[in-house]
């Protein structure tokens, strides 16, 4: 329970000041009376989207989930019939394609940011091709470990590996949908690279959180996180 409550505050605590240094205090009604000419030297912010404020909040649902999820493998850990199973060779692959998946999505936002669209479409294309990559690696370890006996109902271990890799790959998954169609328009030939930021934008902040989430849950199947339980709590003994 502990977990779950510093996991929501800190998700709370990131969108409270992310939300703050945003125009939500602004009233639009009162700031009818003339029109004004744009300030090309002005430093203040627009507002933000609400799809990007959506974004925000689903991440925050998202992160909740997980975080029951983790709570509930620390406290079935403990029982008796929790065999540790091994991980996977390849999951340090599938880690290392999703990072670089996030890292060409924070390229392609840079490129839209600069209207540099010969550059916005590889960097899309690297992006998707390597969330891909991910996604068929994280079915061949699943793959390996059945073959290895490794299978659903043997352990809780095994469960728990296979529902936590499950329900990531299925947040990649939709992440690839809305990625395909921003990478579909990209190529398209009529299209500016000023229509495509937000989509751009939005795909990285996406990225960027389901690699924290894998990070996690890698350091949770690879024991480090039992490791760090383990010192936080000799250290507040």
């Amino acid at each position: 329970m502990n977990v779950i409550l510093v996991f929501l505050a800190a998700i709370g605590a990131i969108i409270i000041w992310w939300l703050s240094g945003q125009r939500l205090t602004s009233k639009p009604w009162l700031e009818t009376g003339s029109v004004q000419l744009p300030d090309h030297h002005s430093t203040e912010r627009p507002p933000v989207p609400a799809v990007k404020i959506g974004l925000f909040v689903f991440l925050g649902v998202v992160g909740a989930l997980f975080s029951l999820a983790v709570s509930a493998y620390f406290m079935r850990a403990a029982s008796a019939d929790w065999w540790a199973m091994p991980v996977p060779r390849l999951l340090w692959v599938n880690t290392a394609a999703l990072a670089l998946s996030s890292a060409s999505l924070q390229w392609a936002k840079r490129e839209a940011g600069q209207g540099r669209m010969e550059n916005l479409r590889p960097a899309l294309a690297a992006a998707f091709v390597l969330a891909v990559a991910f996604l068929v690696g994280q079915v061949q370890a699943w793959r390996e470990l059945v073959a290895a006996g490794y299978v659903l109902v043997d352990n809780p271990a095994n469960s728990f590996f296979y529902m936590l890799t499950g329900l990531h790959g299925l947040h990649i998954l939709g992440g690839l949908a809305v990625l395909a169609h921003t990478t579909v328009r990209a190529f398209s030939t009529d299209v500016a690279p000023e229509r495509l930021r937000l989509s751009v934008d939005l795909s990285a902040i996406y990225s960027h959180f389901m690699l924290a989430v894998w990070l996690l849950l890698f350091a949770l199947f690879a024991g480090w996180a039992n490791d760090f339980v383990d010192l936080c709590r000799t250290l507040l003994n």
